[in-house]
């Protein structure tokens, strides 16, 4: 057990990583020295930082808690602490259930973890985080909370109504981010779209996006967690004509039939979807669309499944991920409809839905053979360097694979490869000289 150290374990996603690196930054202003993810933590403190998405996320959370919960009884670690969505959401029964935590912290009150170690919040590094991502690049959190009540969805549950941040609290982060060497970053938010709304009732997204794309060092912006609904084309006009802004966009779809967008409560259609990616690819040439669908909602039938089946052969995502549904409490798809799709239906569904996407993947890979892309380099990995081109985003996307050669390679430096060959997913390429 090391004296003044705290081990921070993140779960789930990236926005959770946001508020871990945030608190290890204040901690460390506090005298503290900080691990993240350790194989094997041997701090006297650990912090937890859980996920409370969907069940098995909620599960690994719970076994995460238990684990060191009896690494406490065992004397291996002085104090745990627990924060984030899991505790957020269900406090009272983790309180009753686990009783031996120090104290659970929700998703905004984790600051209070300074106070009751007998420090305190330092003002002068308010928006400063310890980054665990390679330096080069770094996630930015531009808002909280969503206001789209998506029936199956209890993350509004979560973290409540949508909140922008004031954009020059985000363009100070950002600076203060470019001057630590970072220059790729993943704008992130539960609704990307949404920024602004609530602070004047118009959409700012483009606004920040361009003003983000000033700040000298930035080079690359790429877009996550966008929404269908009532699309602005003006943020397509500065992906577009911004050549700092990746030519790239996470936009969680979910389904295509009527049928299921209804239910899902998602407000648009199967014509306006499909507008709308056709909207997508007509005005910003050459885009890399990523999305998520799911299967096995309430009331899906086979038709309602042979149209996303359909729908996903036609728009031919570049990237795709797919869960099937599972009930969450308190959601109105919990409260109002029966779980009726059988599981093995669903795992059916899920297998024949990845399947149809592997072959297009692979397609689509393939036609990178012989093109000479922009490729960053993120680390070194056995006989290869392994980097990304702007259409693909830290650990969920393919990557490009680079022979360990006579030629070192820097991790954050950019350079031409000249793509030889692909996989399903990765490809493979050579540093043109």
């Amino acid at each position: 057990m090391i004296k003044n150290q705290v081990d921070i374990i993140t779960m789930g996603c990236s926005k959770n990583l946001v508020d871990s690196e945030k608190i290890m930054r204040q901690l460390e202003a506090n005298g503290y020295t900080c691990k993240h993810d350790s194989k094997n933590p041997k701090g006297e403190i650990v912090v937890i930082n859980t996920c409370g998405f969907i069940q098995d996320a909620k599960e690994e959370s719970i076994n995460e808690i238990l684990r060191f919960s009896l690494a406490k009884e065992q004397g291996r670690i002085n104090k745990l602490f627990v924060m984030g969505c899991l505790s957020q959401r269900y406090h009272d029964e983790l309180l009753r259930e686990i009783d031996n935590v120090d104290k659970y912290y929700g998703k905004f009150d984790y600051h209070q973890l300074l106070n009751d170690l007998g420090k305190a919040p330092i003002a002068a590094y308010k928006d400063q985080r310890h980054l665990t991502t390679p330096h080069h690049y770094a996630y930015l959190k531009i808002s909280e909370g969503c206001d789209r009540k998506c029936a199956y969805c209890a993350i509004p549950i979560i973290t409540g109504r949508h909140q922008s941040r004031p954009m020059e609290d985000i363009l100070h982060e950002v600076q203060m981010l470019a001057d630590k060497g970072v220059h790729e970053l993943q704008v992130i938010a539960q609704e990307l779209t949404y920024y602004g709304i609530d602070i004047d009732g118009r959409r700012h997204i483009a606004e920040l996006i361009s003003r983000i794309a000033e700040v000298k060092g930035i080079e690359w912006i790429r877009l996550h967690y966008a929404y269908p609904n009532q699309f602005p084309d003006d943020l397509l006009e500065v992906m577009r004509d911004n050549p700092k802004v990746c030519k790239y966009l996470d936009i969680a779809l979910q389904h295509i039939s009527d049928n299921m967008l209804r239910r899902m409560h998602r407000h648009t259609t199967k014509e306006e979807t499909c507008q709308l990616i056709t909207r997508l690819r007509e005005m910003v040439p050459g885009v890399t669309l990523r999305t998520t669908m799911m299967v096995g909602f309430p009331g899906e039938t086979d038709e309602d499944f042979q149209q996303l089946l359909d729908f996903v052969r036609w728009a031919r995502f570049e990237r795709l991920g797919a869960f099937a549904y599972s009930e969450e409490e308190g959601t109105y798809s919990a409260l109002h409809y029966k779980d009726d799709v059988p599981e093995e239906v669903k795992r059916k569904r899920l297998d024949t839905l990845m399947a149809v996407q592997q072959e297009i993947s692979a397609e689509i890979q393939a036609g990178e053979v012989g093109k000479t892309v922009r490729v960053v380099i993120d680390r070194k990995e056995g006989d290869y360097y392994v980097g990304r081109t702007q259409f693909s985003s830290p650990e969920v996307d393919p990557e490009v694979l680079v022979p360990v050669g006579t030629r070192q390679l820097r991790p954050g430096r950019f350079y031409n490869v000249r793509i030889t060959g692909s996989e399903e997913f990765d490809l493979y390429g050579e540093v043109e000289r």
